[in-house]
């Protein structure tokens, strides 16, 4: 691959990007408003997003006596009381994974 196909494949990627990004606000933006339909998925797809990421998350862990079965269901915890005592994804987010990784270490 030369270096001008791989800078016209970066340009190209970033122009979808920038023009996907750009949609809603051409689409919805000003007076026009989203139509109800998309209102109320905007409501329902952020809860369930999560829910299959927990899902996903936690397909994995071991079911025997292992600390890792532990740690995570700890880390659950943490992230679900980091949340809600806080109201910041980004802090549960980090929390979570702190407790997580401490408790591997701990627990071997």
């Amino acid at each position: 691959m030369t270096t001008s196909y791989l800078a016209l494949a970066v340009l190209i990627c970033a122009a979808c990007t920038f023009l996907l990004r750009l949609a809603p606000f051409v689409l919805f933006g000003g007076k026009k408003g989203m139509p109800p339909a998309m209102r109320r998925l905007a409501m329902k797809l952020p809860p369930a997003i999560i829910a299959v990421l927990v899902v996903y998350c936690l397909k994995g862990v071991p079911t025997g006596g292992s600390g890792g079965a532990v740690a995570s269901l700890v880390a659950v915890a943490a992230v679900v009381a980091l949340h809600l005592w806080r109201k910041n994804t980004l802090l549960s987010i980090a929390g979570g994974t702190a407790v997580y990784m401490a408790l591997l270490r701990i627990l071997g």
